[in-house]
């Protein structure tokens, strides 16, 4: 097996997909790339079991075969390479591979690529198409409230639900939640799954900077993408997702619209002040008037600030936790958000007012108790 291509395409393939690939794998097979050769066309399969990622790369050659090559010695090599033909070959009895440039000569070794995991295979499941943009959003906006707790794994993803008139995207982690819908994401049967947090980085970070098509595929177990030169595979979670639509209040008649960034700077502020455990802030609202402040009573430290709003309800004082609140905030890009709150002890909801005309986002933060200490 041999074949000659460009060091930087091959660098520029190999990084895209280089994410899937574990350091520590339960099967040691899983450190390398699976290179397979069919004439002038070269697939580089990446696996950890859970997600697989295949690129397709255009090289000079006639001949096929298949080598597992070490991920992280061909990517060191390739990097500290300039621009330049290389040319790959590999024993295919004894798996050793040879890289061979302008000025240099490389010997490392393969293994069987026997031994590495099949590519599940696409039973004709339900298909979506939807652009590069859209689901790179969808991704943006919910992603960060994912649960890392691996005792509740069907919050450790993304829950998607896909209908005739919309795709929705849910993600919580039990402090907040986000509700993400797209107009322009539709299917023709009602069908919804989770998928994997790790699995959805690794889409988002291999979708391209300008907008592609995206094929989705949905089986009971898999979800299936492709774009470009690019296909990947997942195993869905097989969980069921909790009831999130009861965990959004419905009356919720006290609202404050204030600048998102001015709200954002006060609480990074504020939060600094806070008690180190619970990162607890306190909102104060009165009519047109909000103050933000937090106090951390073991080291005698508080802060406070007035911020200026539009505020409609009564009188009302709520906490929060500071590093979700601002986590929710940072990650929405909107300049002017509404809180729509209905009491101390209930869900705060956050909504963006400039949204885009095909997308519904809803954010939601729960309460935390507030000490008993006087402004």
């Amino acid at each position: 097996m041999k074949f000659v291509v460009s060091s930087s395409v091959l660098l520029k393939q190999l990084s895209a997909i280089n994410g899937v690939v574990s350091t520590n794998p339960i099967v040691p097979i899983l450190e390398n790339f699976l290179l397979t050769l069919e004439g002038n066309n070269l697939s580089v399969t990446a696996s950890d079991l859970q997600t697989v990622i295949i690129t397709e790369i255009v090289v000079e050659s006639v001949e096929k075969g298949a080598i597992a090559i070490p991920a992280k010695l061909l990517l060191d090599t390739l990097r500290g390479l300039p621009e330049q033909p290389i040319t790959l070959q590999v024993n295919n009895e004894t798996f050793g591979i040879e890289i061979i440039t302008d000025n240099g000569r490389y010997k490392l070794s393969g293994e069987n690529p026997i031994d590495f995991p099949k590519t599940p295979i696409v039973n004709r499941g339900q298909s979506v198409e939807l652009s590069s943009t859209a689901i790179s959003a969808a991704i943006a906006n919910t992603l960060f409230a994912t649960s890392t707790d691996d005792l509740r794994p069907a919050m450790t993803g993304v829950f998607v639900q896909l209908g005739a008139e919309n795709a929705t995207f849910v993600a919580t982690d039990g402090h907040r939640l986000v509700r993400y819908r797209r107009t322009d994401i539709k299917s023709d049967m009602d069908t919804s799954m989770i998928i994997q947090r790790k699995a959805l980085n690794m889409l988002k970070s291999c979708l391209p900077a300008e907008e592609v098509p995206v094929s989705a595929e949905f089986t009971a177990s898999n979800a299936f993408f492709s774009f470009g030169n690019i296909r990947m595979i997942c195993r869905l979670i097989d969980e069921r997702f909790p009831d999130y639509e009861n965990a959004i209040p419905a009356h919720n008649p006290n609202t404050l619209t204030i600048n998102r960034m001015d709200i954002l700077n006060s609480l990074r502020r504020i939060s600094i002040y806070s008690n180190r455990t619970t990162h607890q802030v306190r909102l104060k609202m009165t009519l047109n008037d909000l103050v933000v402040s937090a106090e951390d009573l073991d080291y005698a430290n508080e802060a406070s600030e007035k911020l200026m709003c539009e505020y409609n309800g009564e009188d009302m004082e709520i906490g929060f936790n500071a590093k979700f609140l601002v986590e929710v905030l940072g990650n929405l890009t909107s300049k002017v958000l509404t809180f729509e709150l209905s009491a101390p002890n209930r869900a705060g909801l956050i909504i963006p007012e400039d949204q885009e005309d095909n997308e519904d986002i809803l954010m939601l933060v729960m309460p935390v108790m507030l000490n008993s200490y006087a402004q």
